[in-house]
């Protein structure tokens, strides 16, 4: 029968030579979910026998976490050195990085953790170069900087092999609900027209992962990626940008070429060499973490506006609670605010209450 990476490599060779027309769609659909599932068994396995090696060790710092992902001799390395206080080894050739280098980029009174990765070579997904690790390491970042070579602009090759490890840049999770029942078969419904899946190849991919009785509502025009992703439940959706770098090597013309090459992406092109388009890039890091600025107010004071606190997306007033003391979730009686999140100002709210950019809070505590 083979190992499991046997049966993976040739799931992988039948997808691969089996031409896709709307007849064998529902078979790629099913061999599809046959190879996620196996790539779990697979990564199962790995993770009961030790994880095959030693793995990169970096402590979460900062308001956020950023991961640069890309190619070998990139220009990671001088990015990092450039934006953050970091010394991360630079060479003239590839691998330079070996380990994973953090350093923090100070911009807009945010604290942003950047990490140099180890470049992301052909097989990084099967473990290549350390490359599972390094994408490990990936899945964890709320921002990725996907790092393009002007002169090897090879975008694909990396979202390959993210993709593979389960990351899913700049998408969204899909929106369907399974219920299970204990008997009568599988239900699907929609509250959309489907029109890129069947019933067919629906069903056929619920049973590949073992659902026989369940209720299955599609909220979206879903695809049988969406459903296998769905299933999975291990794909890790996350923003990201693209730094295009070395441009100081190109004539404008050819530079206007790359970047219409990569029409779809929301691009920064820099030198990190010759620190050209770095104060771009640092914002373009900023405003696609999509931070909340939080400014504090004590009961019957003014409010505090010389340094906000720095909550990410869907911040909540519990989250707030957690950074400025240890006591203060558990004493929490109310909290006011002012601003974008409530209907009127001083409104009170409670510890789950999710805060927008600009608001100010007073907390109320029992003492």
């Amino acid at each position: 029968m083979g190992t499991l990476e046997d049966r993976i490599r040739e799931v992988e060779d039948e997808i691969r030579n089996t031409e896709y027309n709307k007849k064998s769609s529902h078979h790629i659909g099913k061999l599809k979910a046959k190879l996620a599932r196996l790539r779990e068994e697979a990564e199962l396995a790995r993770s009961k026998g030790g994880g095959g090696g030693r793995r990169f060790a970096v402590k979460k710092s900062g308001n956020a976490t950023v991961a640069l992902l890309g190619p070998p001799n990139s220009g990671k390395s001088t990015l990092l050195n450039r934006i953050t206080e970091a010394q991360s080894e630079v060479g003239d050739f590839a691998f330079t990085t070996k380990d994973i280098c953090p350093g923090i980029l100070r911009h807009g009174g945010a604290q942003i953790q950047v990490l140099d990765m180890p470049g992301i070579v052909g097989g990084a997904a099967s473990g290549r170069g350390r490359g599972r690790e390094v994408l490990g390491m990936a899945r964890a970042a709320d921002l990725l900087v996907l790092f393009v070579d002007v002169l090897q602009p090879d975008l694909a090759a990396v979202l390959r092999e993210a993709h593979e490890s389960g990351i899913r840049p700049n998408a969204r999770a899909p929106e369907i609900t399974l219920s299970k029942k204990d008997r009568g078969g599988i239900d699907l419904s929609s509250t959309v027209r489907l029109t890129r899946l069947d019933e067919g190849t629906a069903r056929g991919i619920l049973n590949e992962f073992g659902v026989v009785n369940a209720s299955v509502v599609f909220r979206m025009n879903a695809t049988a990626d969406d459903l296998i992703d769905f299933l999975s439940a291990k794909c890790a959706y996350i923003p990201a940008i693209v730094a295009l770098n070395k441009i100081d090597l190109v004539s404008p013309e050819e530079l206007r070429s790359r970047l219409a090459a990569l029409d779809g992406w929301r691009v920064f092109p820099v030198s990190a060499e010759k620190g050209t388009g770095l104060e771009g890039l640092k914002k373009g890091i900023y405003e696609a973490l999509e931070f909340r600025r939080v400014f504090l107010r004590p009961q019957g004071g003014e409010v505090d506006r010389s340094q906000p606190l720095i909550l990410k997306r869907g911040g909540t007033v519990g989250d707030v609670c957690d950074i400025l003391h240890k006591d203060f979730r558990r004493k929490f009686r109310y909290a006011m605010v002012w601003g974008a999140s409530v209907r009127f100002p001083g409104q009170r709210v409670g510890l789950e209450h999710s805060l927008e950019d600009n608001d100010v809070l007073t907390v109320i505590i029992r003492l």
